[in-house]
């Protein structure tokens, strides 16, 4: 790709992108909301975020958490100091990738001394220190607050002084029992539910993080090399064109795809330095889902214990979100996709082995996007069939959480027919099965983003659809597809380059024989 495209191309694509505020003063609320930060000249490790003026909306408007609690404050206010250690120790509850109870409720603070922050605060009527106010942590956003307010979904906290106290308050409010002694993975407040189609819009932030934890394990592993390049590169146009997180994983993966060539020429490859520090260290600055991911931690596939759940349930939403996203021209070119990342990027030998098995049992190609969605669902419930019997024989299944076959009866009565058993095998409506998995994995799954406003632009967004080559194409050329994708307002001129371009493209669409 020439220098002069490549910077056409990323300027195209960074005008799409929102500005970050670049001040000093939005440095405080610029990491990761749900990280805790060690202070290097206090014992005391701190698990509230601190907010400003620059990065209240935006961490706010961000967090997948359900409520928040926002503290504002003075620092040279003695009462503050001394009230610090106990909001802390409810912080640690539930801010942290070692949170107890994550994505439940954000808590956060703001510096009132501090002038940056003189508007916000004057925003909400802080009128002694420490204030604490509760909410949805969106109708903080771009808003105000009055003690007399009416109808408010923002609400002043008026008895928590000390843990204990705030703590029950919170309580009070969920519904909760939850204790400042409680240790992750040592709770039965872990809903088991995970059918709930209300749980899985929470999953879609576990798609982000099996995303970026699936692109560290390839990089750690220095899993690319000149026979598995060509699968990323597919899995990655995939990933641009159809992942649920539209304003964070596409862009991200986009990112890494428009600069895939320089990152690891062939000759790097074909030359066997696919280890080469330069080349890992520069594809590390890539987040593929952006700053703030991974959290560090599950939501919907949370297990009740650490090594239960987590990224092999986040990666099968995933899939089943790429799958029920996909249209016919394209159901064989992501069935071959999937099939080929899974067999060459996941490290279970055993898992991406019967994985294999399964795709080489499928002789004819996908010509309907509702075949492969089909297949998948039918892959995902052999699979668990299978680990139902192992787990109850070896005592390792997840006691809240044990494997089923899905849909279940209670969430989809109409998938299952009359004569619901057959040689111990359900009979199912695969039309009802079809209904329910495009719209539990489809709308439902992105139905938090789309109520915070931050699905994506739509324009570009359809744009980047464009990516996907039909089922029988050469991968789409890199820099050239992405072009089309980022910048619609030189679609023209990049699709002639992107033609010309195509003829003599390197990456053939490999089928599963040659896996």
């Amino acid at each position: 790709m020439s220098p002069a495209l490549r910077l056409l191309l990323l300027s195209l694509f960074s005008f799409t992108s929102a500005l970050a505020p670049a001040s000093a003063s939005s440095a405080a609320g610029s990491r990761s909301i749900l990280r805790a930060v060690n202070d290097d000249n206090a014992d005391v490790r701190d698990f509230a975020v601190d907010l400003n003026a620059s990065s209240f909306d935006a961490v706010l408007s961000d967090t997948p958490a359900s409520f928040a609690v926002v503290e504002f404050f003075a620092h040279w206010c003695p009462a503050c100091r001394n009230y610090k250690p106990h909001y802390e120790k409810v912080a640690r509850l539930f801010n942290g990738p070692d949170a107890v109870h994550p994505g439940m409720v954000l808590m956060t603070r703001v510096d009132c001394a501090s002038k940056v922050n003189t508007k916000l605060c004057d925003n909400f009527s802080v009128g002694h220190y420490p204030m604490l106010l509760w909410g949805p942590p969106s109708k903080f956003v771009s808003a105000s607050w009055e003690p007399n307010q009416a109808k408010s979904d923002i609400r002043l906290i008026d008895n928590g002084r000390t843990a204990d106290r705030l703590l029950s308050w919170i309580n009070k409010q969920l519904g909760s029992s939850f204790s400042l002694d409680d240790q992750k993975f040592e709770n039965e407040h872990i809903s088991s539910n995970a059918s709930d189609p209300e749980q899985i819009a929470r999953a879609v932030y576990d798609v982000e993080e099996a995303t970026s934890t699936a692109f560290e394990i390839i990089l750690e592993h220095k899993m690319i090399k000149s026979k598995t390049r060509a699968s990323l590169v597919k899995f990655l146009q995939l990933l641009v064109a159809h992942h649920p997180s539209r304003s964070r994983c596409r862009k991200g993966s986009a990112e890494v795809l428009v600069n895939f060539d320089d990152l690891y020429p062939l000759d790097i490859l074909a030359a066997d330095r696919q280890g080469d520090q330069d080349v890992q260290a520069a594809l590390q600055k890539f987040q593929i889902c952006g700053k703030d991911v991974p959290r560090g931690y599950w939501m919907f596939c949370r297990g009740s214990k650490n090594d239960t759940r987590g990224f092999s349930c986040g990666l099968w939403v995933l899939l089943h979100s790429l799958s029920v996203r996909i249209e016919d021209g394209e159901s064989n070119f992501a069935f071959t996709t999937i099939c080929d990342f899974v067999h060459n990027f996941f490290v279970c030998e055993e898992c991406r082995q019967h994985f294999y098995d399964m795709c080489s049992s499928v002789s004819s190609p996908f010509n309907k996007s509702r075949d492969f969605v089909l297949w998948l669902w039918s892959a995902h419930n052999k699979v668990n069939e299978r680990l139902i019997k192992e787990e109850s024989s070896l005592g390792t299944a997840d006691p809240k959480f044990p494997k089923m076959i899905w849909p279940p009866r209670q969430l989809c009565p109409s998938c299952y027919l009359s004569s619901s058993q057959k040689n111990n095998e359900i009979d199912w409506h695969k039309d009802e099965v079809f209904k329910i998995l495009t719209s539990y994995y489809g709308k439902t799954l992105v139905s938090l983003y789309k109520d915070k406003g931050i699905v994506g632009n739509d324009e570009t967004s359809g744009a980047l659809e464009d990516l996907v080559p039909s089922t029988n194409a050469l991968v789409v050329p890199l820099g050239a597809a992405l072009a089309i994708a980022v910048a619609s307002c030189a679609f023209g001129a990049l699709a002639c380059y992107w033609r010309s371009q195509q003829k003599s493209r390197k990456y053939f669409h490999h089928s599963l024989k040659n896996i």
